[in-house]
């Protein structure tokens, strides 16, 4: 997952290859609650690892379930109708899917309960679930703001002889709260009256078809009221399925249609391949297909996945505008916001009220960054209306706020498809988290850029200054791929060692160097599969680093895999010849550099905690005996780049030296 407080997406080109989807998380916290009410265990497979189902699990378990995981399957123990536990104190997060429900279960079961979350969740709105549940005789009072979270729970006088009401036209999660809670008293036939239009059927549609899992039947009439009665029969009881899977999410599988649609097929790809979802899924975002086959997207579906490409001029590209109803699909409509970007009009998405409420103002958060953009934007109270830049040179960027929404960040991240070539910049990344950690490495694991675009920081200077530990703090906090070139020839000289190939032999090693199956995983080297960290960062290392890399011969082995670490989203290289050599075209190159006094005591102190005695004296010889060594060598010398900028941290911490650094960046970005 992308930890960063802001990710640069470059100019994205191309598109293809297979994604697998993560669990669904409106199917996930279902599952996971209807298990906790029902007797026995329950084996959930594919469940979704987000911070809303973590905030689900961690109640459940406060609340006495027993829970194993193992991967992406739980097995949970459940309550039975029971509640083991009855006091506590549950934080949910901004995760309404387990705040509404987990309110209607605990407030029908009785106990002392305090429900809270992140400030965002105390700003959505409760009152019309906890106003049914008052019509039930739950005792609920609101902490804070009245008809919003925080709540406290008391234990009250149930009442089921009259119909409840519950309002349908602001979220859908009152009455799935109501339908998954009730069963729970059902002594005899309990009937939920909807007020209004109910909005966002589909998730109902979700909710009664996993209460059918789990041996609820509920009842609703026939005809035009259909969607506004509900009832649930006398003597309805959980009966857990024993296993259940969970599908891939159909909203997130909405931003790989997108990308299908707008982006031009890669090398050897024709299309984007969705698993885990089709024709079959029970989530009514699946209907988003109609919404993108009608903009021009060419999509085939199988029961369980999908395959999307790019219409031909004329035949689906550019997309076409549309004036939709979104009713059906309120959260995967977001993403036909960003695809109106790339259409041939003005797009109209109607019947989203519901996006006022959910993590933030979704219609004001869309709308205002669509207009960053370039985009014409009007905003109603339950629509937009999107019309592109007219032109290629109307295109902008700008820093895109995501509201720590998830859907905004990964909507905004298809904006990376501009025609001008404009990178993008999306704030508080993380924020997938909720719903699609790994979201970004999805991406950039089927989409192409042009070599030229993937941008590279160049971190250069001599032994010891500290540029590795300054190049990969940079790396982690930009998102960036690192590369320590250094570890390379390193790398090198230990397996030209261990396969008996003697270090002056410059032949022998470049071959092996050529073959070299080597990766960075944090601040850990693997040889394949071996961690060869230890047994390279040592003072001989070091020196037999140094006697390979004068060979021409490795030097040139080694450059090919050098060029294969730039990656999207982008690269922090550290060596010796990074900015000279290797990446002659990185926008911005670092000369690190300290005195030989400072550069020995901060080896000294290494070795010495390591355990190897040594003096400073000997540690600054050695090192001003290397630095002689490379400066001067024939081959890629150690020396700053013309245009490099030089930084000195004799009296520098890494943090302030990275500081520094992402300054410079950002000087150098259009932002």
């Amino acid at each position: 997952m992308f930890d960063t407080e802001f990710l640069d997406i470059p100019p994205l080109a191309r598109a293809g290859g297979t994604v697998r989807l993560p669990g669904s998380k409106s199917i996930s916290n279902r599952v996971l609650l209807l298990a906790a009410l029902s007797e026995g265990e329950t084996t959930v497979h594919d469940l979704l690892a987000s911070d809303d189902t973590a905030v689900m699990l961690t109640a459940l378990k406060r609340l006495g379930c027993s829970v194993r995981q193992d991967g992406d399957t739980a097995v949970i123990g459940g309550l039975g109708g029971r509640l083991v536990q009855r006091k506590a104190t549950l934080f949910m997060g901004n995760a309404g899917t387990a705040m509404r429900p987990l309110t209607a279960a605990l407030a029908l079961l009785g106990g002392e309960f305090e429900l809270s979350g992140v400030p965002r969740m105390h700003e959505r709105p409760i009152g019309d679930l906890v106003d049914a549940l008052r019509q039930l005789g739950c005792a609920i009072d609101y902490i804070g703001n009245e008809g919003f979270p925080p709540l406290r729970l008391r234990p009250g006088q149930l009442k089921l002889d009259a119909p409840i009401q519950v309002r349908g036209d602001v979220s859908s999660q009152f009455l799935t709260a109501l339908l998954m809670a009730l069963p729970l008293v059902a002594s005899r036939d309990i009937q939920i009256d909807v007020v209004g239009e109910l909005i966002s059927r589909p998730y109902i549609e979700i909710t009664l078809n996993l209460l059918k899992r789990f041996g609820i039947h509920v009842q609703r009439p026939a005809g035009a009221d259909s969607w506004q009665r509900f009832t649930i029969p006398a003597g309805s009881r959980y009966q857990s399925p024993g296993e259940i899977h969970v599908e891939g999410d159909a909203s997130s599988a909405s931003y790989f249609i997108a990308l299908g649609a707008i982006a031009e097929s890669a090398a050897g790809q024709n299309s984007i391949e969705i698993l885990g979802v089709g024709a079959d899924s029970i989530q009514g975002d699946i209907r988003f297909v109609e919404a993108a086959r009608l903009m021009g997207a060419q999509i085939d579906s199988s029961p369980n996945s999908l395959r999307i490409s790019r219409g031909k001029p004329g035949q689906g590209w550019p997309l076409k505008a549309i004036d939709l109803d979104c009713n059906h699909i309120p959260d995967a409509a977001m993403t036909l916001a960003v695809m109106a970007l790339y259409a041939d009009g003005t797009t109209t998405l109607r019947n989203i009220a519901s996006w006022r409420v959910k993590e933030t103002d979704r219609i004001a958060a869309m709308a205002c960054e669509l207009q960053k953009l370039g985009a014409t934007v009007e905003e109603g109270a339950d629509y937009l209306k999107i019309t592109p830049p007219a032109q290629r040179a109307d295109w902008k960027t700008a820093p895109i706020h995501t509201y720590d929404d998830h859907r905004v960040a990964m909507c905004f991240s298809l904006a990376a498809f501009n025609p001008a070539q404009l990178p993008v910049r999306l704030l508080d990344p993380k924020c997938v988290a909720k719903t699609f950690p790994d979201y970004f490495e999805a991406l950039f694991a089927v989409t192409e850029a042009d070599t030229a675009c993937i941008p590279v920081i160049c971190v250069d200077g001599p032994t010891a200054s500290g540029k590795g530990s300054l190049a990969a703090l940079t790396a982690q906090r930009l998102g960036y791929h690192f590369l320590d070139s250094g570890a390379l020839y390193r790398v090198s000289a230990f397996a030209a060692t261990r396969a008996g190939v003697s270090l002056d032999d410059a032949a022998g090693v470049a071959r092996i160097a050529r073959a070299l199956p080597v990766q960075f995983e944090g601040d850990r080297v693997f040889l394949a599969d071996e961690d060869v960290s230890e047994a390279i960062r040592t003072e001989a290392g070091g020196m037999a680093a140094s006697k390979v890399s004068a060979h021409p011969e490795v030097r040139a082995a080694l450059l090919a895999l050098q060029h294969g670490f730039r990656q999207l989203p982008g690269l922090v290289a550290d060596g010796r010849d990074m900015g000279t050599i290797v990446f002659p075209d990185a926008p911005l190159k670092i000369y690190l550099t300290a005195s030989a006094r400072h550069r020995a005591e901060r080896r000294h102190k290494q070795l010495i905690s390591k355990g190897n005695s040594t003096t400073i004296v000997r540690i600054q010889q050695d090192l001003e005996a290397r630095d002689a060594r490379d400066m001067s060598r024939p081959v890629a010398p150690l020396k700053p780049a013309d245009d490099a900028r030089l930084l000195d941290n004799s009296d520098l911490s890494i943090e302030e030296s990275a500081d520094q650094v992402i300054g410079w960046w950002q000087g150098t970005r259009p932002f």
